[in-house]
């Protein structure tokens, strides 16, 4: 009788998920079947979704229900709190598997090259994302006594960033975070957030469903200056070419025609505006400095040389993310991906045998979370003709008892399916006791004490 194909999916976000679903889906899932093993760093599975999504986004949260259906195949398996590569490397998992794809996402702030990134008060915006969703790594407690912030990019992450900071902490109560985010949000100083992006409204990367989330708050006003409403004709061909980019760009329009009200909290969007400084005394934040941008006719902008210097205290950079090298496999650093063809990943210009890459770390930290179901299926297409061409290498120990013994000879800790799902009902059981829906469960002990089986 022929086996399962045995694969392992390093990575248990969306982008592995949604392999896991395509290999389920397939020719091979009925003949000969397939045996699917997700290994996740954290206890608990989910990704971006859980550490990399703001909490008042109960839409994108919906996801996990779709994901949710996908882990609890029998087909598959969980391995949490298991860390690639000190608990189990490249080889160990060549031994075990026909196969292996890495969908390990990005996590990292890109940098940012301009004078002051490193002053205290200047934060990555993944860093403050870590803190705010409850990732077991970050820090518990965030600095918050700055009055006026800036916001550096265009992005729905920095939308995001400026929201959570000109929010009330009691706004964000019914979400599922956790206390010490809901304490330091209350003790949170920030009355205005200024939002800066070097280029116009036609090339601002925002969602329309974030950007119009923005002005939902009772507690927030949305302020756009009139004179940053400015189109050449590339521009004009970006709106006539892309929906989304026209009905931004529409938004910000009405925006900025519209009389300031009276919230407490603002949030400036700022337009042709370079940051170009941070300003800084005494090693700490005092203000930043723009360069003012002007359209050169395609789109693109040009610098005019006139500077502007703001009063903020604090400056969260929201300029991309991008992934962390993975050993034993080439890295690209000026893309942050692993160098691939089609998700085959490849050494020069020779292909690592069964070796397969998904999501972010495949193609960048670009697209919504859905686009990654294009990555998935073409590179478990990939996988799977090279496997029906006899060009994986049969594993010395495809037995999946063996993953489980290696994991215990090694002193693992690792989580389940069964035990997220403890863990699961233990955070809807918290919220529960508060009126709430969930809170997170924050430490790594507490999350991994929470899915073992009580006595």
């Amino acid at each position: 009788m022929t086996r399962p194909v045995r694969v392992a999916i390093v990575g248990a976000g969306p982008a592995g998920i949604y392999a896991a679903d395509a290999l389920l889906k397939s020719d091979a899932a009925q003949d000969p079947g397939v045996s699917i093993d997700l290994f996740e760093r954290m206890p608990a599975p989910f990704g971006l979704i859980r550490y990399g999504v703001a909490p008042d986004h109960p839409r994108i949260k919906g996801i996990v229900q779709a994901l949710h259906q996908v882990l609890d195949k029998p087909q598959l398996r969980l391995f949490g709190n298991v860390d690639y590569p000190s608990d189990i490397g490249l080889d160990d998992l060549r031994a075990f598997y026909d196969a292996v794809i890495f969908s390990t996402g990005a996590d990292r702030d890109r940098a940012l090259d301009i004078p002051g990134s490193t002053l205290e008060g200047s934060h990555g915006a993944a860093d403050f994302v870590s803190w705010y969703d409850g990732h077991p790594d970050a820090p518990r407690t965030w600095p918050l006594e700055a009055e006026k912030v800036a916001v550096l990019g265009v992005g729905n992450v920095a939308l995001d960033v400026a929201r959570v900071l000109a929010k009330t902490a009691d706004e964000l109560l019914p979400t599922e975070i956790p206390a010490n985010v809901h304490d330091g949000l209350r003790a949170n100083k920030a009355l205005e957030v200024h939002v800066f992006g070097r280029r116009g409204p036609a090339q601002a990367k925002f969602s329309p469903m974030e950007l119009r989330e923005l002005d939902h708050s009772p507690n927030i006003e949305v302020v756009v200056a009139p004179e940053d409403i400015e189109y050449d004709q590339g521009s004009i061909e970006t709106r006539r070419a892309n929906k989304q980019a026209n009905m931004v760009a529409s938004t910000l329009e009405n925006w900025a025609i519209r009389d300031v009200g009276d919230r407490p909290h603002k949030i400036f969007l700022h337009f042709f505006e370079s940051p170009a400084e941070i300003l800084g005394e005494d090693g700490r934040v005092v203000g930043l400095r723009t360069e003012r941008t002007e359209l050169d006719g395609t789109g693109n902008v040009r610098g005019t040389g006139r500077f502007t210097d703001w009063d903020v205290q604090s400056v969260y950079r929201a300029v991309g993310y991008c992934s962390r090298e993975l050993p034993k496999l080439p890295f690209d650093v000026a893309s942050g991906t692993v160098p691939h063809v089609a998700g085959r990943v490849v050494e020069g210009e020779k292909p690592m045998a069964s070796v397969y890459v998904t999501g972010w770390i495949k193609r960048g930290p670009v697209g919504l979370i859905g686009h990654t179901k294009g990555d998935a299926n073409e590179t478990v297409a990939r996988l799977l003709e090279d496997h029906a061409s006899g060009r994986l290498p049969a594993p010395a120990s495809p037995d999946p008892a063996a993953v489980t013994a290696f994991l215990e000879e090694r002193g693992v800790r690792w989580t389940t399916r069964e035990g997220w799902h403890r863990l699961d009902a233990h955070e809807q059981a918290l919220g529960a006791a508060q009126g709430r829906e969930r809170i997170k469960v924050v430490e790594r002990e507490a999350m991994l004490d929470a899915s073992e089986p009580r006595p």
